[in-house]
């Protein structure tokens, strides 16, 4: 099909410095999970998006020096020759699509531990980043830079980008931005110097200004270099001549690089989840930039609308269209738009599990995408997949996350594919979470798999089906999968072993199950809530707005705390004060019956008294395996019914994030009737081919 030519300035070259990139879809840098050790991993996953269309390609932080040392999170590097032979890899693989490899040359300052290096971390005047995160933490303080240090500083610079230039990359970044090391010579809150890299704006600059003309300077006319730069703080505080610091730090540096790439200040505003940001949220900050530079400009805001992105385009905004998460959950978007394939493209959700991968110090992760960081282990195509390996004819039951996945990628393959859900609608668990405060764009997972499914001939849903076991036996499939979910049960904590306990039993106890189904929930609330990510803080805010008056109980440290993970951690505190829930941490409930709950201090033991009228336990979900055990009891009839194997998928075979059960579907559909291997990915042993 033919592109849609209201799209065709998405396609438009843009030049940038020396270099020019094929079209505006630009890969901003964004980390991966994937450092020096997994080289082949890291390149093919920068290959994918190029072929899909990415016009430039672009690594995470790499660190240019030892003393800018994030281990052990997964920063990458390029201290030295083996470094430069591991990006090459990448360089070679995004070249080969005809994109521009751009790296992002990073010092992080007083934000980075240096746990390995055990180098003080640098900083301006010796103000380090204190964080509440224990991830983060560390006893070791900043060391207030001196002019040797930043004449070692700019030498690091110049060695990184020589060996930046000879790995093959088009675009060389200097990084001031997220409260790395530049970022903080900009700050008057960290940078509180008296000399000429102190002081007014000029002052402030002049580190970045001299690490710009010192990336330049070493790699002239070859390559095109970009100053990355958080804007939001600098944008609230008034200029002196202009009408913000941010305006006046722009114009400062305004001819100096050859590309403009703004963002916000810290991850749970400049990468939201879409829970708390719509799209485009960072145009009230980056707004002003074009006016003030003739330069490209590049920015990020979860695009995921084609209209969007022309619309900052045409209104000045921007000149290209930045994506981190968009370019994970369909690294062909750009492809898929210019063939006209626009309704084929994989939305992102803004769940931002895709951040967590990071924190977890682990290859990335999508809610969206379950082929993203398996490209090489896996051999995992996004586009492509295997041929079906016999004839088998696959009956699904359960039409949820796991089970939507799974027969789409058999359909995909080439099998002849039923799935049956005993709901009117399918959709499984989405149905229930997209109706939760703020969820609502995890309904594309539904979508995009119900779209492409009702393309596929070889593929058919029965809704409003109910299978027994009797069923089964009688409908002659050789495989059948059961991705029958997992429901909430309220189950104790206990704290002292840190796992659930028996069931809370009894009046005025419920479950998310309980909320989902629209049942009336006396008040005053207690929700309880040891599951740690966002259910807990999703049903107290959806009760609260329907006018309960709703207490928070944890036996965590914060609020929702696994998503400290997903960047989302500030906004759910916000969010729950603003509706008035009060939060409580560190307890656990020791007894309840209606109107009276005992809460315990998960370490002193001590007990406190509250009113409650309901209790809503938010803990231990439960597979639904009724039908996969009694298929089980029935193993000896299989053989007679035509039946090859019966298996468990997704959250009925252990219940997990969206993620998980979307991967274990796609898992499944890709693995079948393929040859069984020792392991079940390839290891990448850091070995450098280029």
């Amino acid at each position: 099909m033919a592109r849609n030519p209201r799209w065709d300035i998405l396609f438009e070259p843009v030049q940038i410095g020396p270099v020019t990139a094929p079209n505006r879809f630009y890969q901003v840098p964004h980390a991966s999970g994937m450092t020096n050790l997994l080289p082949q991993v890291r390149a093919t996953f920068r290959e994918i998006k190029a072929e899909g269309g990415w016009g430039v390609v672009c690594t995470g932080a790499v660190s240019i020096h030892p003393s800018s040392d994030d281990s052990p999170l997964p920063a990458a590097r390029l201290w030295d020759d083996h470094d430069v032979r591991a990006h090459a890899m990448m360089t070679k693989a995004v070249h080969r699509h005809g994109a521009l490899a751009g790296i992002e040359l990073w010092h992080g300052g007083a934000m980075t531990m240096n746990r390995t290096s055990r180098i003080p971390p640098l900083s301006p005047s010796g103000i380090g980043w204190m964080p509440t995160h224990v991830g983060f933490m560390s006893n070791q303080r900043a060391k207030v830079m001196d002019l040797d240090d930043i004449r070692a500083l700019l030498g690091w610079y110049r060695q990184a980008a020589l060996r930046a230039r000879e790995a093959g990359f088009d675009i060389i970044y200097v990084y001031a931005g997220m409260g790395y090391l530049l970022h903080e010579f900009l700050l008057p809150s960290l940078n509180k110097r008296t000399d000429a890299y102190g002081g007014d704006i000029a002052g402030r600059c002049r580190l970045i200004r001299e690490a710009l003309e010192t990336v330049k300077d070493a790699v002239g006319d070859t390559c095109g270099v970009a100053l990355r730069i958080s804007l939001e703080e600098l944008r609230q505080r008034p200029g002196t001549r202009l009408e913000s610091e941010a305006h006046e730090v722009v114009a400062e540096l305004a001819e100096i690089p050859d590309l403009w790439d703004v963002k916000m200040d810290s991850s749970p505003t400049d990468c939201s989840a879409s829970r708390w940001a719509p799209e485009g949220s960072h145009e009230p900050t980056i707004d002003f930039v074009k006016r003030l530079t003739t330069k490209p400009v590049v920015g990020v805001g979860r695009f995921t609308s084609p209209d969007t992105m022309v619309s900052q385009i045409k209104r000045g905004v921007l000149d290209l269209i930045g994506g981190a998460r968009p370019s994970i959950a369909d690294p062909f978007l750009p492809r898929k738009l210019d063939e006209g394939r626009e309704d084929e493209i994989r939305e992102c959700i803004g769940c931002n599990i895709c951040i967590s991968s990071w924190h977890d110090g682990v290859p990335i992760r999508c809610t969206q995408n379950p082929t993203i960081g398996e490209e090489w282990r896996r051999d995992w195509h996004p586009e492509r997949f295997a041929k079906a390996g016999s004839k088998d004819r696959i009956l699904v039951v359960g039409a949820g996350p796991a089970g939507l996945d799974c027969a789409l990628t058999l359909s995909r393959r080439g099998y002849e594919v039923a799935l049956a859900e005993r709901g009117k609608r399918a959709g499984g668990r989405i149905l229930a979470e997209a109706e939760l405060p703020g969820l609502n764009a995890w309904r594309r997972v539904l979508d995009y798999r119900l779209g492409a499914l009702s393309k596929a001939a070889n593929a058919q849903i029965y809704l409003d089906s109910d299978i027994s076991a009797d069923d089964v036996l009688g409908f002659g499939f050789e495989r059948v999968v059961i991705a029958t979910g997992a429901e909430w049960v309220p189950a104790r904590y206990d704290a002292r072993m840190e796992i659930p306990g028996e069931l809370f039993e009894g009046p005025g106890i419920y479950t998310p199950e309980d909320v989902f189904a629209g049942r009336v929930i006396p008040g005053p609330v207690t929700v309880f809530d040891y599951d740690n990510y966002y259910m807990g803080g999703c049903i107290a805010e959806r009760l609260a707005m329907q006018g309960a008056a709703v207490t928070y109980v944890t036996p965590a440290g914060f609020a929702s705390a696994w998503t400290i993970m997903t960047n989302e951690q500030p906004n759910v505190h916000a969010s729950l004060e603003r509706l008035k829930v009060e939060v409580i941490t560190r307890r656990s409930v020791a007894d309840f019956i209606p109107g009276r709950l005992v809460l315990e201090d998960i370490f002193t033991r001590s007990r406190i008294e509250r009113p409650c009228g309901s209790l809503v336990v938010v803990g231990l979900r439960r597979p639904r395996s009724a039908l996969y055990d009694a298929l089980a009891t029935r193993k000896g009839e299989w053989e007679a019914a035509g039946v090859r194997g019966v298996d468990r998928i997704g959250d009925v075979a252990a219940p997990g994030a969206l993620v998980h059960a979307i991967h274990s579907g796609h898992l499944y559909a890709r693995s079948l009737d393929t040859p069984d291997q020792a392991l079940p990915y390839r290891l990448d042993n850091g070995a450098v081919t280029a």
